[in-house]
């Protein structure tokens, strides 16, 4: 939807929400009480080709249980096996929006899983794992990654192993929030804080908790990229003064002081978060990165999702900075093998989700636009997946999965 200003756009907003609770109030008042409301399934999986190439998906059931399942490689179609019912001690998961299940393998037959157990305070989180050492045979019990153990938010996080072999895991956090001093009720600090830790025995156990950066958005997806060098970087929508909600890299090395590098210039000044993430694809000279953001264009405020090629420190390259062919895309991802690069995003137009994808074959100096699928109702956002030459997009909804292979 294209946007004049923020301002008239919430005030649209504000004014259709109003309308609609009138309506209902009226339709209720016929009535002894209002209809009652179908959850929302909560569809947001993680999926991860194993060293195999068979593809495995994590995700929740109909009754809320994280479930794991798995088909062949070259399979055509795909035979996916019975979903098998993980133990995870009764946690409730989180699996909706950019907080979901996260599958990931590593080295000697290592798989985990992590997810936000959600606690009974409102946004308040746990980050849990589940730990296989036979390649997902059987799971470990579920363990809290952090030594912070309050009852506040630990959410959204993402893991990945650097060159070296050691696991970083890089989550959304309050603490800072919760310690910073008031000013009547509005807290000093602006919005929440990045931290880590690390792990150099493939997840068995993890350091100290190490704040990467004051001042993050709070309810976007974090990105991780392996760079050429070994080193592994995050990307997340930060906070930089005032209240401008652009994007930082940071690289994940030893050292626990991470200078962070600014990633984004669309300037974007909103007090609120707008649960969109970017996402972050190594290449040899640098990343290939996509994210949502609103920047002042010809006098108007345009917003879209954006991509363009970063440096390896993570600094931008402001002429390879463009907008995707759509106004209603969003939660896009990016996946690059060479000069081929892939940018997929759903695009909703009512209820009905089109997943669609943005193919280069010369590092994203041009593309063509394809449209892989369509749905209707509920859909999880798409996540595109790398197996040597072979890249998939995953793209689940209310009926089942849909898998859709990338050819250039």
């Amino acid at each position: 939807m294209p946007y004049q200003t923020l301002e008239l756009f919430m005030r649209r907003l504000a004014a259709l929400l109003t309308a609609t609770v009138l309506a209902c109030s009226a339709s209720w008042a016929q009535h002894d009480q209002p209809p009652a409301r179908k959850p929302r399934p909560q569809l947001g999986v993680g999926a991860a080709f194993a060293p195999d190439g068979s593809l495995w998906l994590a995700g929740l059931d109909a009754e809320g249980h994280l479930f794991v399942q798995s088909a062949a490689a070259g399979q055509t179609p795909l035979q996916w096996s019975a979903p098998r019912v993980l133990d995870t001690a009764g946690d409730a998961i989180a699996a909706d929006g950019e907080d979901r299940p996260k599958l990931l393998f590593g080295p000697r037959a290592t798989v985990l899983i992590t997810y936000t157990k959600s606690l009974a305070k409102p946004y308040a989180g746990h980050v849990r794992l589940l730990r296989s050492v036979d390649a997902g045979q059987t799971f470990s019990a579920p363990v809290t990654l952090h030594a912070d153990r309050q009852d506040i938010t630990h959410r959204f996080a993402t893991s990945g192993f650097d060159g070296q072999g050691v696991l970083h895991t890089v989550w959304i956090d309050k603490r800072d929030l919760e310690a910073a001093p008031r000013v009547g009720t509005k807290s000093s600090y602006r919005g929440a804080a990045i931290y880590r830790n690390m792990s150099t025995d493939g997840g068995a156990t993890f350091g100290p908790d190490i704040r990467v950066a004051n001042h993050s958005c709070e309810c976007c997806r974090i990105a991780l990229g392996l760079g050429a060098d070994g080193v592994l970087r995050a990307m997340w929508r930060h906070v930089f003064e005032p209240n401008v909600r652009d994007h930082a890299v940071a690289a994940l090395g030893p050292e626990s002081d991470t200078p962070l590098v600014r990633a984004t210039f669309d300037d974007w000044r909103v007090d609120a978060c707008p649960h969109h993430g970017p996402a972050l694809a190594p290449v040899g000279d640098g990343f290939h990165a996509v994210w949502f953001g609103i920047r002042q264009q010809d006098g108007e405020a345009a917003a879209g999702i954006r991509y363009a090629r970063l440096n390896r420190d993570g600094s931008p390259r402001p002429e390879t900075v463009r907008r995707l062919p759509d106004e209603r895309a969003e939660h896009a991802d990016v996946m690059a093998r060479g000069p081929h690069v892939a940018v997929v995003w759903r695009s909703i137009d009512g209820m009905t989700s089109t997943l669609k994808a943005w193919l280069s074959t010369d590092g994203g100096q041009t593309f063509r636009l394809q449209t892989l699928g369509q749905v209707d109702g509920d859909n999880d956002f798409p996540r595109l997946l790398q197996h040597g030459p072979r890249m998939a997009v995953v793209w689940r909804n209310a009926n089942g999965v849909q898998v859709h292979e990338i050819s250039f």
